[in-house]
C-alpha cells in the first residue's frame, strides 16, 4: 500500500470518527438557538410596542347644549329641578331615571332613543324600527320604475285635466 492510499484511509477514519460529535452537539445548537431567538422577540416586543390608531367611539356623548336641552325637557315634565347647566350629573341622571321609570321604560339613567322620543326630543321612529323609504305625497302618481313614461303614453300627469284651448299646438 502507498503512503497515498494510507492518508486516504486515516482521514475517513477522522471523519467518521467525528460525525457522531457533530451530531450529539447539533441538538444542543438548536435548542440554544430556539431559546435565545424567543427569548430575543420577548425582549424586541417588550421593548417596541406597536402604537395603534385610538378608534373612535360610535356614538359621541351629547353636546353640552343638547344636555341643557334634555334638562329643560325633564324640568318641563316636572322630574328635574333647577336651572339646566348643560352638565350630565347626579341630578340629570336621578331626572332621568324617574322619567324613564314612569314611562314604561327600563330605569338606567343613561340617555337612549326611545327616552329622547318620549321627552319629545327625538325621531318619531328612532329605536323602533328600520328607516322607512319616503313615500310622496298623496294624489300624485308615479310611473312603475321599469316602464318609463312617454310624453304622450303619460297617464295621470300634470296635463290632466288641461283643456286643448290651454294648451299650445306643437310645432
Amino acid at each position: 500500500m502507498g503512503m497515498k492510499t494510507i492518508m486516504r484511509w486515516v482521514a475517513i477514519l477522522l471523519a467518521f470518527a467525528c460525525v457522531p460529535v457533530w451530531v450529539a452537539a447539533a441538538p444542543a445548537r438548536s435548542q440554544r438557538q430556539v431559546k435565545s431567538s424567543s427569548a430575543a422577540k420577548k425582549a424586541s416586543t417588550h421593548r417596541k410596542k406597536k402604537r395603534r390608531a385610538k378608534r373612535e367611539p360610535v356614538q359621541k356623548a351629547p353636546t353640552a347644549d343638547r344636555i341643557a336641552e334634555i334638562q329643560s325637557a325633564l324640568a318641563r315634565a316636572g322630574y328635574y329641578q333647577g336651572d339646566p347647566n348643560g352638565k350630565w350629573d347626579g341630578d340629570t341622571i336621578g331626572a332621568m331615571q324617574k322619567f324613564q321609570s314612569s314611562n314604561g321604560l327600563e330605569a338606567t339613567g343613561k340617555l337612549d332613543a326611545l327616552s329622547l322620543q318620549k321627552l319629545g326630543l327625538g325621531s318619531s321612529i328612532a329605536g323602533v324600527s328600520a328607516p322607512k323609504p319616503v313615500m310622496p305625497p298623496a294624489g300624485i302618481a308615479t310611473p312603475p320604475p321599469s316602464a318609463a313614461p312617454s310624453g304622450a303614453a303619460m297617464t295621470g300627469s300634470i296635463l290632466d285635466g288641461v283643456s286643448a284651448s290651454n294648451t299650445k299646438p306643437s310645432q
